[in-house]
């Protein structure tokens, strides 16, 4: 039997309701994230400190999430726990994208995306892997988003990763390959517009 792996603070499904297949965002139950965030209190884990930071992104509340990750990033460093760090980096840099900082984001994830297949960590792997298709989606830059969802989906299920997450890099995938190919036909209309009119110009 395959054993189903998840990242430390993966938030329970009745909290997560789905993901808009159109942006890829979280629809939530807001009362059962706030409800949990109380229930976590003062708690002040590896566990908790994650699993907070994540409902208060889910919550919106990204200014205090992201000071709540960057403790995360911290007490994990003082772990020794390398691959725990590396997904800590992984979800703060997701906020950091949230606060307006892209280009950071993306140049954190490169990394930590190749350290984990350097390392050959392959459920850190296909989690960076996710969360770097997620922020180039949300840059528009389907294509690299494509690449990294499909690539994520088929690391994750081969080494056990949970349908609820599988099943973001998979609309992640399904939503980016639309919009691409949506991208490249509008182009193509673009291109082939600016011919007939250099050719009737030609013509006159």
């Amino acid at each position: 039997m395959t054993r189903i792996r998840t990242p430390r603070g993966s938030i329970a499904l009745s909290i997560i309701i789905r993901h808009d297949p159109a942006t890829l965002r979280e629809e939530i139950d807001a009362d059962a994230a706030q409800d949990r965030l109380e229930e976590i209190g003062a708690l002040r884990s590896l566990a908790a400190l994650t699993e907070k930071a994540e409902l208060l992104r889910l919550l919106g509340r990204i200014d205090e999430a992201w000071d709540i990750a960057n403790e995360a990033v911290r007490r994990t460093r003082f772990s020794g726990d390398r691959a725990e760090l590396l997904t800590a980096r992984v979800r703060r840099a997701r906020l950091m994208q949230l606060r307006g900082r892209p280009d950071e984001a993306l140049s954190e994830l490169a990394l930590c995306v190749e350290e984990a297949r350097t390392h050959e960590w392959h459920l850190e792997h296909s989690f960076a892997l996710k969360h770097r298709g997620l922020a180039f989606f949300e840059l528009g830059e389907y294509g690299r988003a494509v690449r990294d969802f499909d690539a994520a989906t088929a690391l994750g299920e081969r080494v056990g990763v949970s349908e609820a997450d599988l099943e973001v890099a998979r609309l992640g995938f399904a939503a980016a390959s639309e919009f691409q190919e949506e991208s490249e036909s509008e182009r193509g209309s673009r291109a082939d517009g600016s011919l007939r009119g250099r050719r009737r110009a030609d013509e006159s």
